[in-house]
């Protein structure tokens, strides 16, 4: 197996960017906050278009880090 190392152009290792605890607070609300939505979609007490409403506050609110990509 060959292992490659990924540098800068002048030979530096890029900084490795850590989420901080609020960040990785606010992604596990939000991935819960998405698995009971789903929950309530696929029980039909919502539906897709409250889901959608629902799910664009929930990235409002919690601002998860994978919303952004």
């Amino acid at each position: 197996m060959h292992i490659t190392t990924i540098k800068a152009a002048d030979g530096s290792r890029p900084e490795i960017i850590r989420p901080t605890e609020a960040e990785q607070q606010n992604e596990y609300d939000y991935i819960l906050a998405e698995s009971l939505t789903k929950k309530l979609l696929e029980k039909g007490l919502i539906s897709v278009d409250e889901f959608n409403k629902i799910m664009e506050k929930n990235r409002r609110t919690f601002s998860p880090l994978f919303s952004r990509i």
